[in-house]
């Protein structure tokens, strides 16, 4: 499995957050971003016990491969 990294936020303060990878071998995006903490946005949405909710920028999107018109890494 290679993780590959598709884009890290220019307007980050610190530097590290968000992120988007991509999972080569599941064909997944990972995403590396900010945890939703406020519980009136959360109690809005059907969260299981095994998943949680990040907030990624609006900006971030376009480092989605299927945005960019990309097929991806060569796998």
């Amino acid at each position: 499995m290679t993780l590959h990294r598709l884009g890290k936020d220019p307007e980050s303060k610190d530097g590290g957050s968000p992120t988007i990878y991509l999972d080569d071998e599941t064909d997944t995006y990972l995403i590396q971003g900010f945890k939703v903490l406020d519980d009136e946005r959360r109690a809005q949405m059907d969260i299981p016990g095994h998943e949680d909710v990040i907030e990624l920028p609006r900006r971030m999107v376009q480092y989605f491969l299927e945005v960019k018109g990309d097929e991806g890494p060569d796998v």
